[in-house]
């Protein structure tokens, strides 16, 4: 018997309807895959014209050095939080501590290409172009989004009643209001008034 409501096998799937890949997600994965083998076949090639031990040092200098930039960088870091929260500022921007931890995560990750990416990147005068880029880049990504500001964002993430009025708060789900233990939930709630 027809009754006109379509039933789950006669519904479109949700992969029908399911966006584009975007050529990130799509290529990110090939580009990890062939960035750790040429990283393992630089390694065998660098273990086969000097010596295993060599390989292992080099990687063991590289964490140890990522190791302590990553420290020193987040020390610094956190003592400009303090000093501008001490202050009543703000922190400094682009004091570059994000870009020393990335150097330094690069150096811990084992492969040469990672730690020369990670030595470049804690020369100051490439730190200073990667971070002015960075900002660019940041600030068009900003304006080419949804329009409007963060301010706009958390006005619209107000509660809205149905009289109208406009209520700040926040949602918790599976939780009932009674009013007295044992009383059934009763209709939505009159508005709070001042």
């Amino acid at each position: 018997m027809t009754t006109g409501v379509p039933t789950p096998s006669s519904t479109p799937t949700s992969s029908s309807t399911r966006p584009p890949r975007s050529r990130l997600r799509t290529f990110l994965p090939l580009g990890v895959a062939a960035w750790v083998v040429l990283e393992i076949w630089l390694l065998t090639v660098v273990a086969g014209a000097t010596s295993g031990f060599t390989v292992f040092l080099l990687l063991l200098a590289g964490f140890v050095l990522g190791a302590v930039v990553v420290k020193r960088a987040g020390r610094r870091a956190f003592r400009n939080l303090n000093e501008a929260l001490q202050g009543g500022g703000s922190p400094s921007k682009g004091s570059g501590n994000g870009l020393l931890m990335l150097g330094g995560l690069l150096l811990m990750i084992p492969g040469l290409i990672s730690d020369a990416l990670g030595l470049l990147l804690l020369i100051p005068p490439v730190q200073k172009v990667l971070a002015r880029y960075a900002e660019r880049s940041f600030d068009r990504t900003l304006r080419r989004s949804a329009p409007g500001t963060f301010g706009d964002a958390f006005q619209q993430a107000r509660i809205h009643r149905p009289d109208g009025k406009v209520v700040q708060g926040e949602v918790i789900k599976g939780e009932v209001i009674r009013d007295e233990p044992g009383e059934t939930p009763q209709g939505p709630r009159p508005p709070l008034t001042r």
